[in-house]
């Protein structure tokens, strides 16, 4: 019996790191490519929540999980053409300065239009309850969730690693100056990654809000878990978010358990550990500047 307890705060936390994990590795993505620190990441989640909420109210839930990401994503496109550029070879300090005023601004702007009262997402009926699996009982809707994140990361990576516009990224990674060389933009390329990472932190911010609540500050919230998962995971790597997301997500969810005034400060016991044996992180690369 306390072994299936175990293993339902395992796959619970397993959950929690899903949902990390895709607001950490849009996050991961935009720094890697464009040097670009972005306080404003979770402001995208937050937005993904709220317009979820607006979609649902006309369209029911399974619409608004796909519209909402891809109405911020356009939000992301006017993001990165008329804020983010400007900073791709500048000082990172000025982008995390900037970002951090518009994630201040748009924390203001959703109190303005949606209120400052918390506010609460409808579970899908058809994934109420519980489901059995001997005696062991898991969420139907959290079990969702984790088929969801599962098929979003699969995506993400076969994009990454078995298409042209992925083979450029990787490239642009880790030598920028050979992309330059043979004439290829990356200009193009990070737009496309801002897009992309902006939808999947409007994505986690849609699928999660039936189970957390809504709120203006949720994305000042957030934006701090992911960047202790990308500075675990290491910069440049894939799969090192991946593990530090699930990683952070299981001590986390096993921590708040069994000693719930601790949940907060595991993630940041853990970072130390870490950096003290890997200070690149878990599968942290060496990584070029965008230029």
């Amino acid at each position: 019996m306390q072994f299936l307890f175990l293993l339902e705060q395992v796959v619970n936390g397993l959950v929690l790191g899903g949902y990390y994990l895709l607001i950490a590795l849009g996050l991961s993505l935009i720094f890697s490519v464009g040097g670009v620190v972005n306080l404003a990441h979770g402001a995208f989640y937050a937005f993904g929540a709220y317009v979820s909420l607006e979609i649902a109210k006309h369209t029911g839930f399974g619409p608004s999980i796909v519209l909402s990401p891809v109405a911020v994503g356009l939000l992301g496109v006017l993001f990165e053409r008329f804020l983010l550029r400007r900073f791709y070879t500048a000082d990172p300090i000025l982008s995390l300065l900037v970002t951090f005023g518009l994630a201040m601004v748009a924390e203001q702007l959703i109190r303005m239009i949606w209120g400052a009262a918390p506010l609460s997402a409808s579970m899908p009926p058809g994934f109420k309850g519980q489901l059995m699996f001997g005696d062991f009982m898991f969420s139907r809707y959290r079990l969702l969730l984790l088929a969801v994140v599962a098929g979003v990361l699969a995506a993400i990576w076969l994009l990454l690693h078995k298409t042209a516009f992925g083979r450029v990224v990787r490239a642009g990674i880790q030598r920028p100056d050979m992309v330059a060389a043979l004439g290829i933009r990356l200009q193009p390329y990070m737009t496309a990654i801002v897009v992309l990472g902006v939808g999947m932190a409007a994505l986690g911010g849609a699928l999660f809000a039936p189970i957390t609540v809504v709120h203006p500050a949720m994305g000042a919230e957030i934006i701090t878990v992911a960047f202790v998962v990308v500075v675990i995971g290491g910069l440049g790597s894939f799969w090192g978010v991946v593990l530090a997301a699930l990683l952070v997500g299981v001590v986390r969810g096993i921590t708040i358990h069994f000693a719930p005034a601790a949940g907060e400060a595991s993630m940041y016991v853990l970072m130390f550990l870490v950096l003290m044996f890997r200070p690149r992180g878990l599968l942290g690369e060496r990584i070029e500047k965008f230029e």
